[in-house]
């Protein structure tokens, strides 16, 4: 697997290293991040087919910063810290690439959906609504627009079309991250604020 750091996040660093439970997050088994000429660092770690990891980069700086383009995040209970994760395909799974379930796989490990209900001002209705559009997971509602999301309100009638979806994409990626404590902490708020 191949390991991008973009040149916006190593900023003034000058080299860094890959850590996570693929090496024990030791530093004494730390993968070398080598910097490229576009100022991005890369690394390449050999990793055991069919298994998910965590992982994070440490710059020379001091700097430990994370992966945009992780799979997902996993917040570490009692650290303000979230560390990257990375489901590395078992090989049935990376072969085909023209099958119907590929999307699938993209946007969710597991071939169930999500409890969109967990979202604050989503029920069972509105929830069953977003699955008839093809938004299933939190992923999903994560990047869906309010714009678009208002729109499908609209269409299923005037009780619906009162609801105010404007939090529930930034709710979803709490949600999706497994942030479950922040989630709550910004439900409270918007259920006092009502």
């Amino acid at each position: 697997m191949i390991f991008t750091l973009p040149a916006d996040i190593v900023g003034d660093a000058e080299a860094g290293l890959l850590l996570g439970e693929f090496n024990n997050w030791d530093y004494n088994n730390a993968i070398n991040l080598k910097k490229q000429k576009d100022g991005s660092m890369k690394a390449t770690a050999t990793l055991e087919s069919g298994k998910t990891y965590e992982y994070r980069y440490l710059l020379n700086d001091g700097r430990w910063v994370n992966d945009q383009k992780a799979d997902t995040y996993v917040h570490i209970s009692g650290y303000y810290v979230e560390n990257c994760v990375i489901n590395v395909p078992a090989p049935s799974e990376a072969k085909p690439k023209k099958s119907k379930n590929t999307t699938e796989k993209a946007t969710n490990n597991s071939s169930e959906p999500d409890d969109l209900t967990k979202i604050e001002g989503i029920g069972k209705k509105i929830a069953a609504l977003l699955v008839a559009e093809k938004i299933e997971t939190f992923k999903d509602l994560s990047k869906t627009s309010v714009k678009k999301l208002k729109s499908i309100l609209a269409a299923a009638g005037n009780k619906l079309k009162l609801h105010d979806p404007a939090t529930w994409p930034q709710q979803a990626k709490l949600a999706q991250a497994g942030n479950w404590t922040e989630l709550d902490e910004f439900q409270k708020k918007l259920v006092g604020g009502k």
